[in-house]
């Protein structure tokens, strides 16, 4: 750490990790880019000068050894995540790791392990829950502003080209990619849902691939029960056109409340006025929306996933969302994929 500033690394130099290095760069007074990594070189070249930085390494565990790295970004595909991610805990570097932290719970939870054993903050990139409206959404829902939950949907309609999915060899892939549109689209919605309604206990679920040429499913349909209770449907997609916002819908017996992307659509509470109104005009919306151009992230989640990360570090805390609370959403995924697999409900165990 040099003037109190968090050293900062981004091993991965694909579409995400020009997201982690402007989330570095709007942190100014907190951390600073140390240096890129990635076996292509060019791809850390010119990230190493859009943002003017002198250092970059094609092999991670080289830049694992400098000294002036307290932290790295981990941006790779996502099925090699564990092997960085053990290499930084070694290394005492703490982590923060895009989505999904990895594509199965074994390689999970030993990169959750190692960074318990090594003592170093490990967090992965939800962006969603660092939304105000997020926020306050699930505040209704816990404090029971809505009555008894009955339903919590999510439509996750997103639309990918086939020459996304031959842009990079990892795409779509088992392996690599974990599944397709609900672990590498869909999985922020997920997260979301379950992060607001408190949980998913089962799903009963279809998954097939309807458009696309790809081994993964391109289109998927989940009937979840919720730990309250609740139900709610999951819809995600990458082969319809055109992608669609993504909306959340929650209802209890009190009231109902829409979410598309970072927008209230409806907030109405018997006996009260629709908030949904006042609450949209405060929002500044940065960037379109991912649905269509996965170049289209909004950036300010992974700001706000920086700024925690350096703040966990210099408090010894564990980040918003930590290995374990990042581990959900997979869960979710993979027995969503066992459900259409065996046609049957799967239940869901902490």
């Amino acid at each position: 750490m040099k003037n109190g500033k968090i050293g900062w690394g981004i091993i991965g130099c694909g579409n995400i990790s020009g997201y982690h290095a402007r989330g570095v760069a709007a942190n100014p007074g907190l951390a600073e880019i140390v240096a890129f990594c990635d076996i292509e070189e060019q791809k850390a070249q010119k990230l190493c000068k859009e943002y003017n930085v002198k250092q970059y390494y094609k092999d991670f565990n080289e830049m694992l050894k400098n000294k002036d790295i307290d932290a790295v970004s981990v941006c790779t595909p996502s099925g090699l995540h564990m092997e960085v991610t053990l290499a930084a805990a070694k290394a005492k570097k703490h982590i923060l790791c895009e989505k999904p932290l990895d594509v199965t719970l074994d390689k999970i939870d030993r990169m959750i392990e190692a960074a318990r054993k090594a003592d170093v903050r490990f967090g992965g990139v939800f962006q969603r829950r660092t939304f105000p409206e997020s926020k306050l959404l699930k505040k209704a829902v816990e404090d029971g502003t809505l009555g008894k939950m009955i339903l919590g949907d999510a439509y996750l309609k997103y639309t990918r080209s086939d020459a996304y999915y031959k842009s990079a060899g990892w795409r779509a892939t088992w392996e690599l990619d974990g599944g397709g549109a609900l672990m590498n689209q869909g999985i922020h919605g997920i997260d979301l849902i379950s992060w607001i309604m408190g949980g998913i206990s089962s799903v009963y679920a279809k998954c097939g691939t309807k458009v696309r040429k790809i081994p993964v499913e391109d289109t998927a349909l989940a009937l979840v029960t919720f730990k309250s209770g609740a139900w709610g449907v999951i819809e995600g997609t990458t082969s319809i056109w055109p992608g669609l916002e993504t909306k959340f819908e929650v209802s209890g017996t009190k009231g109902t409340i829409i979410l598309e992307e970072a927008k209230i659509l409806k907030w109405e509470v018997e006996g009260e006025k629709d908030k949904a109104s006042e609450m949209a005009s405060a929002r500044v919306k940065t960037t379109g929306g991912a649905h269509s151009d996965p170049k289209a992230i909004e950036f300010s989640g992974h700001i706000a996933h920086v700024k925690d990360m350096v703040e966990a570090i210099k408090a010894g805390r564990d980040p918003m969302v930590n290995g374990e609370e990042g581990r959900k959403a997979v869960q979710i995924i993979l027995a969503i994929y066992e459900s259409s697999k065996k046609g049957k409900e799967i239940s869901i165990k902490d």
